[in-house]
């Protein structure tokens, strides 16, 4: 059975690259431009695996990770963080929230910066999900 991933990105060309890699990988891609659209989506299609950008407008990629990660029914699907933004600076922010409603946050799974080559974010998905079956 064809794994199914979802695509949080607003930028529609970042979605296109990415869901076009992921058919060409043999995945199935769901696509969200924002975290309020990605959690709604949730609701009805659980992927196996969330490739999330962090600075989208209506929700943040930041936002949207902490309702994930405190969610017990979400909370196991696995997150790739793609963006722009440094991991650095983006690790910085998760420390400064690090106790959010008592628990901890984990980092995500992993945690790609763009621009990133396809050949490049095909392997960390597929080493993820592998890890994950």
């Amino acid at each position: 059975m064809k794994k199914h991933i979802m695509v949080v990105d607003d930028e529609r060309e970042a979605r296109e690259f990415v869901a076009t890699l992921l058919e060409d990988n043999g995945y199935v891609p769901i696509q969200a431009s924002n975290g309020i659209e990605a959690m709604d989506t949730l609701k009805e299609n659980r992927p196996d695996l969330i490739v999330l950008d962090i600075l989208m407008p209506k929700q943040s990629g930041i936002k949207m990770y902490r309702q994930l990660k405190m969610n017990p029914s979400y909370r196991s699907i696995p997150v790739v963080i793609c963006s722009g933004i440094a991991k650095r600076t983006f690790l910085r922010n998760q420390a400064a929230r690090m106790d959010f409603n008592g628990q901890t946050l984990p980092e995500p799974e992993a945690y790609v910066e763009k621009p990133v080559t396809p050949q490049y974010l095909a392997k960390v998905l597929k080493r993820i999900l592998d890890k994950s079956a």
